[in-house]
């Protein structure tokens, strides 16, 4: 039997201050009693479960109570099909879901909104029988028209730009996406497509068609499930949906009633009745919050902060996760776009731009960034030298064999003088063959310590008393410094990172690596590749997604990582050991290096023990 919901209780024991306004939105200012205002949010014996539903392999938890996480920075937009940044991403994974789940730590593909799948024999054609009964969170029916609209009108639209179609398009042809009927959809692929399972089945959300046709149809979609939009008209169909949204304070979601999983029981998830997302300026807010009792969870525990959070771990409040070297990376790159604005004028100098698509420029800048010192005085020697795309915590991808830059100016300065830079008049500053000044201006974002502290030191390991650079330094907001990478191409160079959220495939990566990918990040949404060797990238990428032979693939997907070392159009810097802390009152935390939510990937199974 599911649980009442009279017996459903309220977990968390403090009010904080950020969250004030939430807590009187959900009435958590008194005892243990879930307020009677959220009986419609928390009455799952009021719907029907799907046939069958979803029944999660973690052991049975306590409903009730609501999960505060911290955020660095508002979400952008709710649309999980134009989202390319974690703000938006961290809120949308629990919003939506898709044809297959995917258990991170085993990177295991499971059943999810689609109870069963068939490949025929050629390996081409796919066929999902979907649940019973499945409703949006609205309470509307989830049916194989909402999967094909899905497709065919929304991430195949060429009208609709989105992070999605690159991954899903091979040799210039997408899949064809068909309703066979109201339970049933086939695809087929033009190819056999080695990660289909994962990467079409797991990784991509379903969208509904009830509420998204008319904003297809009309134009609008883009701007559609924005962040001013009303939480009634942000449908989903993951665990949790919107309830509230308040700028610059906070992101309140409530369990989804409808939700089609149930663990052993019977006992509908998720377990906690909301997640409140709250907005602090930096990484230390985030730590002081969590360790002063104000937030239940910390998935960013940088290393440096490793120590502290040892010491109070130990008083016994909450339990350090400690899962190892992680998937994200971090990078410098340059813009190297060729195009005009719509006034004609260049995105990047031309000066600046032979420079940022030399190769010899961008190793030498490798060659002369100083990841060591990084790694000390920074990560408190908790973090390893990075060069490449994939990180040694992708053991399954990884490739040891890339080309490394361990520190050493001499051979920088050898390669800046091997395409006509050094200095020309002894000021200390190297200029170009044309006596051009190297100048340029190095954004990060703001809020995020570590990776502040790591641009000032690449930009003193580039600088004047150093390589001969002039590096302005200008930190900028996170959403603003996006909007300059994605929209209007405003900008030198970048120091940011990739956190995949859990996925090893290479597949993941096919919007980064691929020329035409809308997060190709030093020149995206190419029409034709730029270069010889992007030309080579966008081959392997394509080849490597064409065999079921592990062997093949890994042979053409080290390529692909050994270009990209011997290319260095992303400037890779450390990877540091990935920490995590949470409550020690929660149970069935599966804590994973695999995926940047290292403790909460699994939130819909986690709950207060008592």
């Amino acid at each position: 039997m599911l649980s009442k919901v009279e017996a459903k209780r309220m977990k968390n024991y403090f009010v904080p201050t950020a969250v004030a306004a939430a807590a009187a939105v959900i009435g958590l200012a008194g005892c243990g009693k879930t307020p009677g205002n959220v009986a419609s949010a928390n009455s799952a014996t009021n719907y029907p479960l799907p046939e069958p539903p979803l029944v999660a392999a973690c052991p049975p938890g306590i409903p009730g109570g609501r999960l505060v996480i911290t955020e660095l920075g508002d979400p952008k937009t709710f649309n999980p099909i134009t989202a390319n940044e974690t703000s938006s991403q961290d809120i949308l994974r629990f919003m939506f879901a898709s044809l297959l789940g995917f258990d991170v730590p085993t990177q295991r593909v499971e059943p999810g909104l689609a109870a069963s799948w068939t490949n025929s024999p050629d390996g081409k054609t796919w066929t999902f029988k979907l649940r019973k009964n499945l409703r949006w969170s609205d309470g509307a029916p989830l049916t194989a028209a909402d999967v094909a609209f899905t497709w065919n009108d929304v991430i195949y639209n060429p009208k609709i730009d989105n992070v999605m179609r690159d991954a899903f398009i091979i040799a210039g042809k997408k899949f064809t996406v068909t309703k066979v009927d109201d339970l049933t959809i086939q695809v087929v692929t033009p190819e056999i497509y080695a990660p289909f399972l994962e990467s079409f089945g797991s990784g991509v959300p379903i969208l509904p068609q009830h509420i998204l046709a008319k904003a297809v149809a009309d134009g609008t979609f883009l701007s559609t499930y924005g962040v001013s939009t009303k939480p009634e008209n942000i449908v989903g169909s993951g665990p949790f949906r919107i309830k509230e949204c308040k700028p610059a304070q906070y992101t309140l979601l409530e369990r989804n009633p409808y939700f089609f999983e149930v663990d052993s029981n019977g006992q509908r998830l998720p377990y906690f009745d909301y997640i409140v997302f709250t907005v602090v300026p930096d990484m230390n807010a985030m730590s002081l919050r969590f360790l002063s009792g104000e937030s239940d969870v910390d998935d960013f525990i940088y290393p440096y902060e490793y120590d502290q959070f040892k010491t109070e771990s130990a008083k016994g409040r909450f339990q350090l996760l400690e899962p190892g070297i992680g998937l994200e990376t971090a990078f410098l790159w340059f813009n190297e776009n060729t195009n005009v604005d719509a006034n004609g004028k260049p995105y990047v100098d031309p000066n600046k731009l032979k420079w940022f698509r030399n190769t010899k420029f961008r190793q030498a800048c490798s060659y002369a960034i100083d990841r060591e010192a990084i790694i000390q005085s920074i990560y408190s020697g908790r973090a390893i030298p990075n060069y490449g795309f994939v990180t040694p915590g992708n053991q399954k991808w990884y490739d040891p064999n890339i080309k490394t830059y361990p520190h050493d100016l001499a051979k920088a300065r050898e390669l800046l003088k091997e395409i006509g830079i050094e200095d020309r008049n002894g000021d200390g500053y190297v200029e170009d063959a044309e006596g051009h000044p190297i100048e340029f201006v190095l954004n990060t974002n703001t809020g995020n310590g570590a990776r502040e502290k790591t641009a000032v030191l690449i930009a003193n390991d580039l600088g004047k008393d150093k390589l001969g650079f002039k590096v302005i330094f200008q930190p900028i907001e996170f959403n603003t410094l996006i909007n300059k990478i994605d929209v209007t191409y405003d900008y030198e160079c970048v120091l940011l990172g990739l956190a995949p959220g859990g996925s090893t495939d290479p597949a993941d990566g096919m919007n980064v690596i691929k020329s035409s990918g809308f997060t190709h990040q030093w020149f995206p949404r190419q029409k034709a590749p730029s270069t010889d060797w992007e030309a080579q990238l966008d081959q392997l990428m394509d080849a490597q997604i064409r065999t079921l032979d592990f062997t093949e693939r890994k042979k053409d997907y080290d390529q692909v990582q050994e270009i990209l070392a011997g290319q260095v159009p992303m400037i890779f810097t450390v990877t540091p050991m990935y920490y995590a802390a949470i409550r020690s009152d929660i149970g069935n935390v599966r804590p994973t290096a695999l995926s940047y939510n290292r403790a909460t990937w699994n939130a819909e199974e986690l709950y207060f023990k008592h």
